[in-house]
């Protein structure tokens, strides 16, 4: 029998440094994520390099802003941002942003871990995420989440998605 490898497992604040390796997390995570809710053409058009000029500004949000980044054995796997409610109709004080994990680490324990990086334990929040994305849902309501009836559809990537409000 084989000795098990330990894995070292580091979730901490977003540095500007990382946005080359955000940007390309950020587009595998969009595609293992949206694959089956838009068309595989405008997932191509997902630029890593886009996305880690987005990260560029992301990093360097004030304190009212919350991005972590989960590192394995030193290379990112994923990331997490909060921050105040952008939506007018707003029904917390708070948003949680984005929460994206590479598909290999689903099951891991990383997800919880970015989660609790950017979410104070009884912070009320809110977030949006893609109504046929039921593992999402799934981690949402464990973590005491609940569907408040509000849906929209959204532009993404020149296509319609339509995302479900759940707040806590």
């Amino acid at each position: 029998m084989e000795p098990r490898v330990q894995t070292d497992i580091v979730v901490r604040p977003v540095r500007d440094v990382d946005a080359e390796a955000l940007g390309r997390v950020h587009a595998t995570c969009w595609h293992e994520t949206y694959d089956h809710l838009i068309s595989q053409a405008a997932l191509e058009s997902v630029s890593p390099k886009r996305l880690a000029e987005l990260w560029t500004h992301w990093a360097v949000q004030g304190p009212e802003f919350k991005m972590s980044a989960a590192l394995v054995d030193g290379e990112i796997v994923g990331f997490v941002g909060s921050g105040p409610a952008r939506d007018r109709d707003a029904p917390r004080t708070r948003e949680l942003y984005f929460i994206y994990l590479l598909d290999e680490f689903h099951g891991t324990g990383i997800g919880q871990r970015l989660f609790d990086a950017a979410v104070d334990p009884d912070e009320g929040i809110y977030l949006w995420v893609a109504g046929d994305n039921p593992r999402a849902h799934r981690f949402y309501e464990r973590n005491g989440f609940v569907l408040d009836g509000a849906a929209h559809t959204e532009p993404f990537l020149g296509e319609q998605l339509t995302e479900v409000r759940f707040v806590r």
